[in-house]
């Protein structure tokens, strides 16, 4: 393997979505690695306190959609440009449709469009395993496994995503990479109506209330430490056999999301315990996991931080920033209060 960290010495890359849990992550270690960073946000989903403030990131805030903005940040010609930045996730995209396609589907487009007119030598594209294998795959999660039956315009509009790269990688030759998230998790993600189920379990928790579980409880998620899917993503940066290439980035571990419950209380002394709501509508997937032995032949991945180990530093985080988490906390007027009204469930 070559040296895929030294590789980003002196590199100008472009990192959209750069204030969220993984853009921020990944903007810390490409600056740690020496690279120039240029963050775009528009902090709908996101702080600015989350971007690192260190030497030689630039943050332009700003959504892939302005087109001044676009034409700004690419002057700086960056070689390797991270598009992070989507409209997220199911229940959003459900609620907000036309939105969800402008945001995944033209500002994806938009950014492929400008890497090519600038000269771009790498586009990496965070794609979604959540999204492309539909319901009815055969576990665990294979990349050569698709589906047209998907279940929301969020999953649709990310499969869109990876086939305008394929377009952009056969007809302008422009070195493209799709690597496939599951279920990051991590410190640098705040909670919200739209985010991710463990960050929303930790703010519940560590605010007294009853964590609400959608279905079951036996449900499964392949659970993915944001380190590692950063650590993935600087190898697909510059490895030349990622290039035209899909793979998921997971942990290849299922969890419960009763034992990811009660893990959380647990951790969080939260004596409130849960309750069963009902499944929503679009969630039509009863268990995940992936298969990341595509990923470990390509680029060398592999995933080595233990679940309890990654959901103690994510508390951590929390913890340590909570007088910033507690007020950006995004959720809909009466949610936090609708969860408190619930009854308690036994654990």
């Amino acid at each position: 393997m070559i040296d895929y960290l030294g590789a980003y010495a002196d590199k100008t890359v472009l990192v959209s979505g750069g204030a969220g849990a993984i853009g921020s992550n990944l903007t810390r270690g490409l600056a740690q690695a020496g690279a120039r960073v240029i963050v775009l946000d528009d902090l709908s989903s996101s702080e600015r306190w989350n971007v690192p403030s260190l030497p030689g990131v630039l943050f332009v805030e700003g959504d892939v959609l302005d087109e001044v903005l676009l034409k700004r940040v690419f002057l700086e010609r960056p070689a390797i440009v991270y598009h992070l930045a989507a409209f997220f996730a199911n229940q959003n995209s459900v609620d907000h449709p036309e939105r969800d396609l402008l945001v995944n589907g033209m500002g994806t487009l938009r950014l492929l469009e400008y890497s090519v007119l600038s000269g771009v030598q790498r586009f990496v594209y965070a794609s979604s395993g959540c999204s492309i294998y539909g319901s009815a795959a055969p576990l665990p999660l294979r990349e050569e496994y698709m589906s047209l039956h998907l279940s929301s315009p969020y999953q649709i509009t990310k499969m869109l995503g990876e086939l305008y790269c394929n377009f952009f990688y056969h007809h302008y030759g422009l070195a493209v990479v799709k690597p496939r998230f599951f279920n990051s998790y991590g410190p640098g993600e705040a909670p919200g109506q739209y985010r991710n189920v463990i960050p929303n379990f930790i703010y519940w928790a560590m605010k007294g209330l009853p964590l609400p579980i959608t279905g079951t409880g036996e449900e499964t998620r392949d659970f993915t430490y944001v380190g590692d899917i950063v650590d993935g993503l600087l190898r697909a940066g510059v490895m030349e056999s990622a290039v035209g290439q899909e793979f998921n980035l997971a942990s290849g571990v299922e969890t419960t999301i009763l034992s990811l419950a009660q893990m959380i209380n647990a951790a969080a002394g939260n004596a409130a315990g849960i309750r069963f709501v009902p499944r929503r509508k679009w969630d039509t997937k009863p268990r995940l996991r992936a298969s990341v032995e595509r990923a470990q032949e390509l680029i060398g991945y592999c995933p080595s931080t233990p679940f309890t180990e990654g959901l103690q530093y994510t508390i951590g985080w929390f913890r340590e920033h909570w007088d910033r988490i507690e007020p950006a906390a995004r959720f809909a007027p009466g949610v936090s209060s609708a969860v408190r009204q619930m009854p308690a469930a036994a654990t």
